[in-house]
């Protein structure tokens, strides 16, 4: 698969089979704002990642310390609230088939994405954010969007060799392709190839069929983030313009301010995520689920 990379474009970027990168979400958004039991193990990834600018990296433990642990009392007073950079709430489709992995009685959820993708790169942050709130991380990379795209060098983490465990969700991901060029220059070099289920899942609903908002013939907006075929994002919830200029380090101790409004951003997304998870775990674990944040997203959603 190969894709031509944009050095200034005013449309995002493209997947690297030519599919745009978060387009429909970011078409129908304004001006943002610039702002400051047993364990279900799912090995991610193997082999090395290349970087903008160095090999791979693990995220500095103090950054995933912070992105991981955002008090409780943050969630509940964000909410779904993030009055000053805008927050794309995910699709509903409750009446789909509950995506589950390898015959488990957990919920599927499945991340598809690119390191060289500016949408990717905002998405991460609060996929990691909600699902620390149900499992563990591992083997997090440091990363960051393509410096030849659109809003260059977003800072970011990488799924790539990451591990994830969890009681009652099961995690897979694909990073698609690195976020460095080939020596040509004419496409980003691949790094991960999906599954057969993968590419049918992505080829089902990643589209206008399941997303209105896309153009009709579209398909294949990445991020795609999928929470058992029945909550699902095609494109970020939030722009990567807001992180411009931004630190991984501060952005992560930011977090415990809920009056911050990139924070307001991450963790509004956050908590549609867990309503999404929770509306198929029967709303366990309760010590989440329960909680006023949570509810709040539950409510907006419909869930």
């Amino acid at each position: 698969m190969t894709q031509t990379p944009k050095k200034s474009s005013p449309s995002p970027a493209t997947k690297a089979s030519g599919r745009p990168a978060g387009l429909f979400t970011w078409l129908t958004v304004g001006i943002v704002v610039a702002v400051v039991g047993v364990l279900v193990i799912v090995k991610v990834s193997s082999g090395n990642g290349t970087q903008a600018d160095t090999e791979w990296t693990p995220a500095d433990a103090s950054v995933i310390r912070d992105l991981t642990t955002v008090p409780q009392s943050v969630f509940d007073a964000v909410g779904v609230n993030s009055p000053v950079v805008n927050v794309t709430p995910p699709q509903i489709h409750a009446s789909e088939p509950k995506l589950t992995f390898n015959n488990s009685s957990t919920v599927g959820v499945l991340y598809y994405g690119a390191e060289y993708c500016p949408y990717c790169a905002a998405q991460r942050w609060p996929v990691i954010v909600a699902l620390s709130r149900f499992g563990t991380w591992a083997n997090l990379g440091n990363s960051s969007s393509s410096a030849q795209d659109y809003f260059p060098n977003t800072p970011t983490f990488t799924f790539y060799k990451a591990t994830y465990q969890s009681e009652w969700v099961t995690l897979q991901t694909v990073e698609e392709a690195k976020n460095t060029l080939n020596a040509a220059g004419t496409s980003y070099e691949p790094l991960q190839k999906p599954t057969a289920l993968q590419t049918q899942i992505v080829t089902k609903y990643d589209n206008a069929t399941y997303f209105p908002s896309m153009s009709a013939g579209q398909s294949g907006s990445i991020p795609f983030f999928t929470i058992g075929n029945r909550v699902m994002w095609a494109g970020s919830s939030l722009s990567p313009s807001v992180f411009k200029d931004q630190a991984r380090g501060d952005i992560a101790v930011s977090l415990k301010n809920p009056n911050n409004p990139l924070t307001q951003a991450i963790i509004a997304s956050a908590n549609y995520i867990t309503a999404g998870i929770c509306s198929q775990t029967n709303n366990a674990p309760a010590a989440v689920c329960d909680t006023p944040g949570v509810k709040a997203a539950t409510t907006a959603l419909g869930l």
